[in-house]
């Protein structure tokens, strides 16, 4: 599939996912929205991939909200004034589920960031599992700056990757946070020296991922989100469920051989949908 605001490629288990507006500073318009959800949702179906690399071609990783395309990313429009907030209602939360699409992708994401990452960037990594960044890279919750609420996932999600003081510090100023702030706050797991050694870094990360079961990555991330919205009992019944369903596969005998032998291994891809949408 081609997209007109992304690349897309896969190689080895590894999805690659670049924003590919680099004279817009990858700034999201209408399309984009459309295919970041269309991407990431038929990477979950693809049982070939098992790790997804997100990054942004060009000098940053983006801008965020396109404010020039705004009236049609934000569905403005004219009429009964109840009919017309309905609307933008149901628009605001399908822009949600095209960035929900990587939080529920079954396998891994792993942003690689450069230069700047603000307003829907800052929703659009919040939604990754892991983030990387270079030393350029800097953060801005900007959508105070344009008042607007944030509305993508940042003050949802981000609760879970930063303190919370920190984070309303952030939505309500709209200040910039370097690299060195957000690695101390663990908001981003390492810091390299460019874009180059950041992406590669990210590929590092999904290759050692990628050798891993992919029944037990997909578990992992699929009890670490629902554990993440649940209680600690919730969750224990929860992996206690998974387990009891998942654990007595081909890939645990195949694993613990390999540790035994100290020997690779390698595992079979997830079996493909019927149905994958």
């Amino acid at each position: 599939m081609t997209y007109e605001t992304l690349e897309v490629t896969i190689k080895d288990h590894i999805a690659y996912v670049a924003m590919n507006r680099p004279e817009k500073l990858n700034a999201m318009n209408g399309t984009f929205f459309s295919e970041i959800g269309k991407a990431f949702k038929a990477l979950d179906a693809n049982p070939d991939v098992r790790a997804v690399v997100l990054s942004g071609n060009g000098k940053h990783f983006t801008a965020g909200l396109d404010l020039k395309e705004s009236g049609s990313v934000l569905g403005a429009a004219e009429g009964d004034p109840a009919r017309v907030r309905d609307k933008l209602r149901r628009h605001i939360l399908w822009l949600q589920d095209s960035f929900s699409a990587i939080d529920t992708c079954r396998v891994p994401v792993i942003a690689a960031i450069h230069g700047a990452c603000v307003g829907g960037g800052i929703d659009l990594i919040a939604a990754a599992d892991i983030r990387v960044a270079s030393e350029d890279a800097w953060f801005s919750v900007q959508e105070i700056n344009v008042a607007i609420v944030a509305d993508l996932g940042t003050l949802q999600r981000a609760p879970y990757l930063l303190p919370l003081g920190i984070l309303k510090e952030l939505a309500y100023t709209g200040r910039k946070m370097m690299t060195d702030e957000a690695k101390s706050l663990g908001f981003i797991n390492h810091i390299h020296s460019t874009k180059e050694a950041t992406l590669e870094a990210a590929f590092e990360i999904a290759r050692a991922i990628a050798s891993k079961s992919p029944l037990a990555v997909v578990g992992t991330k699929a009890v670490l989100n629902h554990a993440r919205d649940h209680s600690i009992a919730d969750g224990l019944d929860y992996v206690a469920t998974w387990n009891s369903g998942m654990l007595l596969g081909e890939d645990l005998m195949k694993a613990a051989t390999a540790a035994l032998t100290r020997q690779e291994t390698t595992f079979a891809n997830l079996l493909e949908s019927d149905d994958p949408a």
